[in-house]
């Protein structure tokens, strides 16, 4: 099929970005961290975390949620990071 004709490409697992907001003394923020890497780690993708409490837009836009994951700036999802949903985003 003619690329013009293809509605999105998906991009490289490389040139994707995983977001994880969090904060200090979070168990549940510590879980999905421990996801994040390895999954990250896994398909290449690099990843940042943020601190929710240091931003206080993050704050007002996630307080209740936390932990977020965010894929290129997109909510993924928040509380639980299931490992083969992660993967299976940053690979399709």
């Amino acid at each position: 099929m003619s690329a013009l004709f293809r509605r999105n490409t998906p991009a490289a697992p490389s040139d994707r970005l995983v977001t994880l907001v969090r904060k200090p003394g979070c168990h549940l923020c510590d879980d999905a961290q421990a996801v994040v890497e390895k999954v990250c780690a896994e398909l290449g993708v690099p990843w940042e975390r943020k601190d929710i409490t240091e931003d206080r837009e993050l704050y007002e836009r996630y307080w209740e949620q936390i932990p977020v994951v965010l894929v290129d700036g997109s909510q993924h999802t928040f509380w639980r990071v299931n490992e083969d949903r992660l993967r299976k985003a940053l690979t399709d």
